[in-house]
């Protein structure tokens, strides 16, 4: 206990000493004059009252001894409790300094709180335990706030360091050859810090396709479908309405689809169509999907008679698609993004052959023998120009966490 304290605590019991003492003259000297004993000249009046008056002070003395000795009670208590009051305030702030923290959304109320509770308990107390526990308290809340300042700014900066991220996977993934391939190895440094980030997830997926692409090995083909198939189904899993997350994960469908059983290539077929419906569904103006909904279709409307039966057999109604369902798809991406991709103008060709216009395929065919002719860097400037030029038509803006 402080020297203030001790000072202070003794004042108090030697003025209750001094009261007491004071009170047992005053009894005495009242009672001499009562009964005559003793020197002085006694008030008449006294004398008059009588008993009753007698019964009336001696009623108003054992009160006032009561209070007394309640009095020495309250000191000798608060005497015992001192040495642990810091203890106790203490637990109490730790205990309100733990809910704060599992309430992040309401962190300036607590700390109000805090403050108004510390000046009620601080108004029983001296001006100098008030002022040590204000202080105490004062400079806890501090320290909370510095520490969750410095929270925002990790998290802030985490966030930066994903973004510097993606946009380095953008733009591996429009290069080509070994540089492209740098992608998947680049994604993968920052795997444990950003596993729970659906942009970075998908993004990740889409670097497994383009590692499936760029490898010759058929086995190394296959682990990067099935790994990239993976990563994909938990991008969804975290943000279902991520249109992107369900595009490359039927994209790794499809590639996997090359390495499996007729049963799970029926099956693969079909994950491929549903997620590739809600890609489309979530963003209608990637030209990117409708190119892989026309390649579905047209190669559904190629089956044979034994693969149909064979996918009625396993899954009870087979996938049904034309070539004017393919046909529509290959329009679809050329009105989103006029040029959009040789292959889109070789599957027109192809649709337009099959459907016996011969003039319309030898003019998707001369389109195609066209952008064959420009260079590979031109072809990476027009792309990122048509993706610049699509979301400004159709303002995209992505689902949040996407």
């Amino acid at each position: 206990m402080a020297q203030a304290d001790g000072k202070a605590l003794a004042l108090g019991v030697l003025a209750g000493a001094a009261g007491i003492s004071l009170a047992a003259v005053w009894y005495q000297s009242r009672r001499a004059m009562t009964t005559g004993e003793g020197p002085g000249t006694c008030c008449p009046a006294l004398y008059a009252s009588g008993s009753a008056g007698q019964a009336e002070v001696l009623q108003q003395l054992t009160s006032l001894i009561q209070c007394v000795s309640e009095l020495k009670e309250e000191v000798r208590a608060l005497k015992d409790a001192l040495p642990h009051l810091q203890d106790h305030v203490r637990d109490e702030l730790r205990e309100r300094a733990g809910s704060r923290r599992a309430s992040p959304y309401n962190r300036t109320t607590p700390t109000r709180r805090k403050r108004s509770s510390g000046v009620v308990r601080a108004e029983g107390l001296s001006s100098e335990e008030g002022e040590s526990e204000g202080g105490y308290m004062t400079a806890l809340t501090d320290s909370e706030e510095e520490g969750q300042r410095e929270e925002d700014c990790q998290a802030q900066e985490r966030v930066d360091e994903l973004t510097v991220l993606l946009r380095r996977a953008d733009g591996l993934h429009e290069s080509r050859g070994a540089q492209k391939m740098e992608g998947l190895p680049t994604l993968l440094e920052r795997r444990e810090e950003f596993d729970q980030k659906c942009q970075y997830l998908w993004r990740l997926t889409r670097a497994y396709a383009d590692a499936h692409d760029l490898t010759a090995d058929s086995l190394e083909k296959k682990t990067y479908a099935e790994k990239g198939k993976q990563v994909g189904a938990q991008a969804i899993s975290l943000n279902p309405l991520c249109a992107e997350s369900h595009q490359w994960y039927a994209i790794l469908c499809g590639l996997l689809s090359e390495y499996e059983s007729v049963q799970n290539k029926i099956k693969n077929g079909y994950l491929f169509k549903d997620h590739l419906d809600k890609a489309i569904e979530l963003n209608p103006h990637d030209p990117l999907s409708y190119y892989l909904m026309g390649r579905w279709c047209y190669a559904v409307a190629q089956c044979t008679w034994i693969e149909r039966k064979i996918a009625a057999a396993l899954f009870g109604e087979p996938p049904s698609a034309s070539i004017g369902d393919a046909l529509q798809n290959f329009q679809k991406a050329e009105e989103i993004c006029p040029k959009y991709s040789k292959f889109n103008y070789v599957f027109l060709a192809k649709c337009y052959k099959d459907l016996g216009q011969k003039s319309q395929a030898k003019m998707m065919c001369d389109c195609a023998s066209a952008m064959g002719l420009v260079s590979k860097e031109g072809q990476q400037q027009t792309s990122k120009q048509n993706k610049t030029r699509i979301q400004k038509q159709h303002k995209v803006h992505h689902p949040v966490g996407t």
